[in-house]
């Protein structure tokens, strides 16, 4: 297997909501009467060309496909499916932050006009404001049999896609907490180990508004998967409060990493793909997923609004759901793999060091932390400007 670092030690994952710029522009396009913006079912659709033009364009971030050990420039997977079909790929590492890309297409699917593009990856609480407004297409699962059958249950029907109909997802995570057990000398638990006094100015939280708060909710007791409006706040008023009595050390993006491995943080909010890396060069870097829960998170594939090749682009996400391919893909990107039959493929391997990751509960999550994940509701266009301002006065953003 090539070792090759997490694209988040490098480029943003799951963007950051910076300030409410951003933010508020949406809010007034989904949610403060601007119709124009949501697009009706019936206009979505464009004619496929699929059959008669063996292509589609892809966008995706960079970091987040494999690639061959002697030439980074060729990917086996895709170059496989480029191979099986006929269709050619363009493949483009063009989303660098969520918010950025958005901006990017929107003024076209506003205008029920093509983005140029066939299939696009987006962080899944970014993916319910297309599906809100109504800006990608529903998918044909009859041309999509991997997908129906090998899809993870835990996966199939977040709040913002009952059923997955538009969205599926690429690779997944878990937002948890990393510690060193060396340096810290005991075991964290629960959220509320945070709080510990011998961690004072040691804990780091993420920044980002969608990154932060389902975990910290859960730490609280909160189901998730339909918290409200006092369990966010009740949220916010904790964190000011250790904001205030100094046991958070700073807010973060993905530089978490860096503050733990100097040993300037002892524990943080942190994202299972990164600790995976961390813990090839420090083995007492643990991740846990607390008693209480844990976010489950996606970067789903959608096809969005107007795209020339929607049944190609249906195609090549059905064949990254052979538990064969997945399996390959899960060696190089050592995220949750969202096909768990991949893992029998993967502990079948000859290479050791192949054989191992279905053992690593990071990227096949064993029976019992599965039963402490869950997908939280997403933020919605009421609510964001609100919970934004409060919580980016917060962190400083």
């Amino acid at each position: 297997m090539a070792q090759t670092p997490s694209r988040t030690t490098a480029l943003s994952r799951r963007s950051l909501l910076r300030a409410l710029g951003g933010t508020a522009a949406f809010g007034a396009l989904a949610g403060c009467g601007v119709p124009a913006a949501y697009v009706e079912a019936g206009d979505r659709a464009a004619v496929d060309d699929s059959a008669a033009d063996k292509k589609l364009t892809w966008a995706n971030w960079p970091l987040y496909i494999d690639t061959d050990d002697d030439n980074p420039n060729k990917r086996p997977t895709l170059d496989g499916f480029e191979k099986r079909t006929g269709i050619s790929v363009d493949y483009v590492e063009e989303i660098n932050d969520n918010d950025e890309f958005f901006g990017k297409i929107s003024p076209a699917l506003m205008n029920h006009q093509s983005t140029g593009r066939d299939l696009i990856v987006i962080s899944d609480w970014m993916c319910a404001r297309y599906v809100r407004l109504g800006w990608v297409q529903k998918m044909d699962r009859a041309r999509q049999p991997n997908v129906a059958k090998y899809l993870d249950p835990l996966l199939r029907s977040p709040a913002f896609d009952k059923g997955r109909l538009s969205t599926v997802p690429w690779q997944s995570g878990i937002t948890g907490i990393a510690y060193d057990r060396r340096k810290l000398g005991r075991e964290i638990r629960h959220v509320k180990d945070l709080w510990a006094r011998d961690l004072k100015g040691r804990v780091t939280l993420l920044s980002g508004l969608d990154e932060s708060f389902a975990l910290l909710m859960q730490g609280n007791g909160v189901d998730v998967t339909r918290w409200t409006a006092d369990d966010f706040h009740q949220v916010c008023d904790e964190v000011e409060r250790q904001v205030h009595r100094g046991q958070i050390r700073r807010f973060t993006g993905n530089d978490y990493t860096k503050d733990l491995v100097s040993g300037d943080v002892l524990a943080c909010q942190a994202y299972s793909g990164d600790v995976i890396q961390l813990q090839a060069d420090n083995p007492d870097i643990h991740f846990v997923v607390p008693e209480e829960g844990a976010e489950l998170w996606s970067d789903s594939l959608m096809i969005p609004d107007r795209a020339r090749h929607k049944a190609n682009a249906e195609r090549l996400i059905d064949y990254y759901y052979d538990p064969a391919v997945a399996a390959k893909l899960a060696t190089w990107v050592n995220y949750v793999c969202p096909v768990p039959a991949a893992r029998e493929i993967l502990a079948d391997a000859k290479d050791r060091e192949t054989a191992a990751l279905a053992d690593n509960p990071l990227i096949f999550p064993d029976p019992g932390m599965r039963r402490r994940l869950a997908i939280a509701r997403d933020i919605t266009a009421a609510e964001r400007t609100e919970f934004a301002r409060r919580w980016n006065k917060i962190v400083g953003l």
